[in-house]
């Protein structure tokens, strides 16, 4: 059960710093600086407010509640924000939260995974609360990557196939 642990919090590192963010940095080369902000309609979050938001729920999921720092996010100024930072800025909070999580992964005890905490008034074991994060982050960057193909009408290229119908990674060194 121990190399199982091992896998299961290797993974969740590798999706979240060498899948996910290396789709957001593709999304943010490519999506004009205008569009960062621009929502579909009030009912919509813009990338601008998705970058927000990933950093402050990984970090409240896992940089605090799997490592113990204080929380000190603020949920509502995620959504509410329509402008401010750049795209270089909101980048490079994002990376730093990123870091933070995989390092709180990299020194976590294995025999912690099964342990209760409460995450946003939520009992759930260590395992499930990395396990949502990372499955969180997957979704909204998807949605980074759907409004940056809607405002942009580009293949962000992040697989080629090839004539023997083998899909390849294109984006990143994993």
């Amino acid at each position: 059960m121990d190399r199982a642990r091992e896998l299961f919090i290797r993974q969740s590192q590798n999706l979240l710093l060498k899948d996910y963010l290396p789709k957001i940095e593709r999304c943010l080369e490519v999506l004009p600086n205008a569009d960062l902000w621009w929502r579909q309609n009030q009912a919509s979050n813009s990338v601008g407010n998705l970058l927000l938001h990933l950093a402050g729920n990984l970090h409240q999921w896992i940089v605090a509640g799997v490592g113990g720092v204080e929380d000190n996010r603020q949920r509502a100024q995620e959504f509410s924000a329509d402008g401010g930072n750049d795209a270089a800025a909101l980048l490079e909070e994002l990376r730093s939260t990123v870091q933070q999580a995989v390092q709180v992964l990299h020194e976590l005890e294995q025999d912690l995974l099964e342990q209760s905490r409460t995450i946003q008034g939520i009992q759930i074991t260590t395992l499930g609360a990395i396990y949502h994060a990372v499955e969180h982050f997957s979704m909204h960057v998807g949605q980074i990557i759907y409004i940056t193909k809607l405002r942009t009408g580009r293949d962000l290229e992040f697989y080629t196939i090839g004539e023997d119908g083998a899909v390849q990674r294109g984006w990143c060194s994993t």
